[in-house]
């Protein structure tokens, strides 16, 4: 029979093959053993399909991240309608977060404290570190060295200024503001402060006095006694003494105008405690316009907040209820929103060369930072987030010489770990202690300084008997606070040259470099106020001219500015040497 024409049922091998399979299946049959037929699919055959579908998960694992990186790039594109000349072409928010007197040596402080204080590797850093993009030049038009009115205008309005101006030039006119600007057009604003909401920084972005100390006529202008009227639909910090009428408990106004009271008129919700904040909800269930005032001047130094009780909100708390707050009022809105967040006390803390209360505002900045960066990655509208200081305070350095000879190359952050509460802060508690026992021994005093203060307070444990005595005398030159802070600092071999500001430049953060491409490198500060302006494409030429306008008529009525600065000096006078330093020396001011 031909191969073709063999049976269906036919085995295609010799016969003989298989009467010797049969008999060996027979015999497993009996003996219940396993014939040793081999399988028709072998090891070699099972390696090639396992290596096949690792191959097959392999290639469908890497087209999945492919496409999850490919979306995480786009996504900003695609909820904010595209990029087009460094900002969208959308609804866009922005947010700009200013540190006060943080220069970068502040960082370098921190970065080290922290990774002490957690037990982290040096690698370790802020994430602040990881959003810086470049520095900007911080001069005024009076002098190389800024305040923070000067520093503000200039972001403010895009111009610089003189030491002392509220959003005003050099020639007394006011000038329109980002804030202003962006309200005109139809943007929610915003301000978040630690300091007083009166204080230069957050007036200098909605309100226009010649004198950064006409806090009382700029508390007045924040809640619409303004050429513009309102422009500020959120206020949270500190600074209620300034919108209390003189004689009422907590009040600092030289008038007795209430200006709670006028807030309201104009429409504002009003709340001024813990309990109050907590229930905003984190801003879902805040009204607009609102004013929240937290404190009589300013919110304590985290430091000292964190140890008082559930009193105070702090900086990232109040930055996350604004961020919602402005979310949910712009959802439905043809324009986002513009808040400013200031890490206030930043400043202050420089100020008193403090190092204990550096780090925790520092800390506290960069913990409220992360909170605006996670909003925007979150939140379905386009934002950025840009960051800078208004200048330097304390001249720090993180290193100290301590005597003639020539220094170790240390600086010791574990000295500040220990520390429990800032030089303010136990200056007011030796104060209040000697009020309370005048009649105690000098003995008694010095074991309340040294045990309580020192020791439990700062974490020094070898604190010697002339500190002691500086702290004790009524003659020292030097407040209890500015000594209590040089005794950590000369432990921790932190360095400070001045207690006041420094010329220093200062960095420049963004939650994006891409989406603030202009801002990449070394900047005049005014730079920045220019960034925001184009960001948000407001004409804050228009809004100067219209301040000017409408300024004419209120002047017929009253100095809406207050009082012109009499004697403006010009840069030129003010840098050049006029034999300061023996005028110091005999009026005994140096140090």
């Amino acid at each position: 029979m031909a191969r073709g024409d063999q049976p269906m049922l036919s085995q295609d091998r010799p016969s003989s093959e298989n009467s010797d399979r049969n008999v060996e299946e027979e015999d497993a049959l009996l003996t219940g053993q396993q014939t040793s037929r081999p399988r028709k699919y072998g090891w070699p055959f099972w390696r090639e399909v396992g290596i096949f579908a690792w191959a097959m998960i392999a290639t469908v694992l890497v087209i999945v991240i492919a496409v999850l990186y490919h979306h995480q790039q786009t996504s900003h594109v695609e909820r904010g309608g595209g990029w087009k000349n460094g900002k969208p072409s959308g609804k866009r928010n922005l947010i700009f977060m200013v540190s006060d007197g943080m220069g970068p040596t502040s960082l370098s402080l921190t970065r080290s404290f922290n990774q002490v204080n957690g037990g982290l590797p040096f690698g370790k850093v802020l994430v602040l570190d990881k959003h810086h993009i470049g520095s900007s030049r911080t001069r005024s038009t009076s002098s190389l060295i800024t305040d923070s009115a000067a520093g503000a205008t200039a972001f403010a309005c895009g111009h610089k200024s003189y030491n002392g101006a509220i959003a005003v030039l050099p020639d007394h006119s006011p000038c329109g503001t980002i804030l202003e600007a962006a309200k005109k057009k139809g943007y929610m604003t915003g301000l978040v402060v630690t300091t007083r909401i009166t204080d230069a920084t957050p007036a200098c972005f909605a309100a226009h006095v010649n004198q950064r100390g006409e806090e009382d006529r700029i508390a007045e202008q924040l809640v619409g006694d303004h050429p513009l009227g309102q422009v500020v639909d959120l206020m949270l910090g500190g600074g209620r003494c300034h919108f209390l009428p003189n004689g009422t408990i907590g009040s600092c106004r030289q008038d007795e105008k209430n200006v709670v009271d006028l807030a309201k008129k104009n429409g504002f919700n009003y709340v001024d405690s813990r309990k109050d904040f907590d229930g905003l909800n984190f801003g879902s269930a805040v009204k607009l316009p609102l004013l929240g005032l937290f404190a009589a001047g300013d919110i304590p130094y985290e430091i000292d907040r964190k140890s008082v009780g559930d009193v105070y909100p702090s900086l990232e708390e109040m930055a996350r209820t604004a961020l919602g707050a402005l979310s949910d009022a712009t959802r439905d809105s043809e324009y986002g929103f513009f808040l400013m967040i200031e890490g206030s006390r930043i400043d202050h803390a420089g100020h008193g060369n403090d190092p204990v209360a550096q780090v925790h505002e520092v800390l506290a900045y960069d913990k409220a930072f992360t909170s605006v960066l996670d909003f925007i990655d979150k939140d379905d509208v386009e934002g950025v987030l840009v960051g800078t200081s208004d200048h330097e305070t304390g001249g720090l350095a993180v290193a100290r010489q301590l005597h003639a000879t020539y220094p170790e190359y240390r600086w010791y952050p574990e000295m500040l770990v220990n520390a429990t509460h800032s030089a303010s802060y136990l200056a007011h508690q030796l104060r209040d202690y000697l009020l309370d026992h005048e009649k105690s021994t000098k003995d008694d005093q010095a074991v309340f300084i040294r045990e309580t203060l020192l020791e439990k307070g700062l974490g020094v444990y070898d604190v010697t008997d002339e500190e002691v005595d500086r702290l004790l005398d009524d003659s020292d030159p030097l407040p209890a606070s500015y000594i209590f802070s040089d005794i950590i600092s000369r432990r921790a071999q932190v360095g400070w040259s001045t207690h006041g500001h420094s010329a220093a430049d200062v960095n420049i953060y963004a939650s994006n470099p891409k989406h603030a491409p202009s801002l990449i490198g070394n900047h005049e500060n005014t730079e920045v106020g220019e960034f925001m302006r184009d960001y948000l494409d407001v004409d804050l030429e228009a809004i100067s001219k219209q301040l000017v306008d409408q300024g004419v008529i209120l002047t017929k009525t009253h100095a809406w500015m207050g009082e012109p600065v009499a004697d403006e000096r010009t840069l030129a006078q003010a840098d050049h040497y006029h034999g300061d330093f023996k005028r110091n020396l005999e009026c005994g001011h140096a140090h």
